[in-house]
């Protein structure tokens, strides 16, 4: 199984960011890779990428930054419509760390 970290996103950093979290390490997991994942905030990015490396930031509120960590927009995690593009995408981008 391939580790890999994730950086979850969402408005407070906590529920919907806790859920996305839980929801893409179990389905990861079917694809092959163990997930670590950390929630935050919109606010709280830079201060849990510095001296942290993170394969990917799932996102459920928008992040403009360019922090030099690819993106997926998560949202389909949080409604259930295009959940599995969410994990695609998330796969496609975690293939090649």
């Amino acid at each position: 199984m391939k580790k890999v970290k994730i950086l979850c996103v969402c408005g407070s950093g906590t529920v919907s960011s806790a859920m996305v979290a839980s929801k893409l390490r179990e389905q990861l997991k079917e694809k092959g890779f163990d997930a670590d994942t950390v929630e935050t905030s919109p606010n709280g990015i830079e201060s849990e990428i510095s001296g942290t490396h993170f394969d990917l930031i799932a996102c459920v509120s928008p992040v403009y930054t360019d922090y030099g960590i690819p993106k997926v927009n998560a949202v389909g995690m949080l409604t259930g419509l295009g959940e599995e593009k969410v994990v695609d995408d998330c796969v496609a981008i975690l293939k090649n760390v």
